[in-house]
């Protein structure tokens, strides 16, 4: 191969590039996938779920800083190792309190709690404990209802978001290939049957097909994959049969019939493999569709149960806010899901443009 030649892979990862707006896309995908892989090495409250409630700083401002009193430690908190900590947290071994001022007098320390802006607590005292005994905290993008860290929440919530999208995603990929597969190469009254059922589901309106699944499943997070998955593999085995239909005739199908190969070797090792970019496609829309779905299901109480953050329920908690001067208690949530979402389609645009599928009635 020559310096001027590139492999049918290179020629489709330089189109890609070529568009810078889905080169974005892939980019913010990958900054939310780092960051929701490092999880809570790097958020600023490193309790399981960024549960620390302080109720005293409720919906303070983004950049509010506030100082901390550690009132007593609990030593049989084990410090767990750093992978743990990574998808875990690591649960306080201390409680604290807010504070405005304190002094410290012998083994005696004497703060006055923080109660508001405005108003000035009694100098309570507290036993002095070793260590660092008082720290400061910035909470950069505010604190949300209960006093919780909205930045760590946020950071915590990506997991959410993208772990019910790529589950999903694979659900909708091994229903929708099986049963558009079978449909497509089989034809008749195999084509029929799967077809009507395919119609059926494409009739019912996602969210309330998603709702129906969670009820009849239950209210959680793992309900959730299977719920979202169950609603979108119809747009994967439409593409998967009418694709699968126009290659079964040709010359390399035909030899490898001629050859003897069984049914599933033509379709997985021949068939499947020349038609993998328009199901890329499909896939990444339908990721950005599994987040859509997932935030409105926890905005309606059936997806991540408290305290597990998310962003549907983090709007859901705090929409109240809106016209009021706290707005950015739900529009934060509200512009993470959007800029998901957006990437997403990016991928999915700059995918279809890269393979050449605009004519293959592939939709985004």
């Amino acid at each position: 191969m020559s310096k001027h030649q590139h492999s049918p892979s290179q020629k489709i990862w330089i189109k890609f590039k070529k568009n810078k707006l889905a080169f974005g896309g892939m980019i913010f995908i990958g900054l939310l996938m780092l960051m929701g892989v490092l999880g809570y090495l790097i958020t600023p409250d490193q309790s399981p779920m960024a549960n620390t409630m302080h109720l005293q700083l409720s919906n303070k401002k983004p950049g509010r800083s506030f100082q901390f009193l550690v009132t007593s430690r609990n030593a049989k908190i084990e410090q767990v190792n750093l992978f743990t900590k990574m998808l875990n947290g690591q649960e306080p071994n201390y409680k604290s309190i807010p504070i405005t001022s304190y002094r410290v007098q012998g083994d005696v320390i004497y703060a006055r709690e923080y109660i508001g802006d405005e108003e000035q607590a009694e100098e309570i005292s507290f036993q002095r404990l070793g260590g660092e005994q008082v720290y400061k905290q910035t909470f950069w993008l505010g604190t949300d209802m209960y006093g919780r860290d909205l930045l760590s929440r946020l950071i915590i919530g990506i997991r959410v978001s993208l772990s019910v999208g790529l589950m999903a995603v694979l659900i909708s990929l091994s229903i929708g290939i099986t049963l558009g597969a079978l449909s497509g190469f089989y034809g008749g009254k195999v084509d029929a049957a799967i077809s009507w059922f395919m119609n059926v589901v494409w009739s019912l309106p996602s969210l309330l097909l998603v709702i129906a699944i969670s009820f009849a499943l239950g209210k959680g997070f793992w309900q959730i994959f299977i719920a979202v998955g169950l609603s979108t593999w119809v747009d994967v085995a439409r593409l998967v049969r009418g694709q699968v239909m126009a290659l079964k005739e040709v010359e390399f199908v035909e030899a490898s019939r001629a050859l003897g190969f069984s049914t599933n070797r033509i379709i997985i090792k021949h068939i499947l493999p020349n038609i993998a970019g328009p199901i890329l496609v499909v896939a990444s829309a339908n990721f950005a569709s599994a987040i859509i779905l997932e935030s409105g299901l926890s905005f309606l109480g059936f997806g991540a149960q408290p305290p597990m953050p998310s962003w549907g329920s983090m709007i859901k908690e705090h929409y109240g806010y809106i016209i009021m001067d706290a707005a950015y208690l739900a529009v934060l949530p509200g512009l993470a899901i959007m800029f998901t979402v957006y990437a997403f389609n990016l991928l999915a645009i700059g995918l279809r443009d890269a393979f050449d599928v605009k004519s293959q009635n592939v939709t985004v």
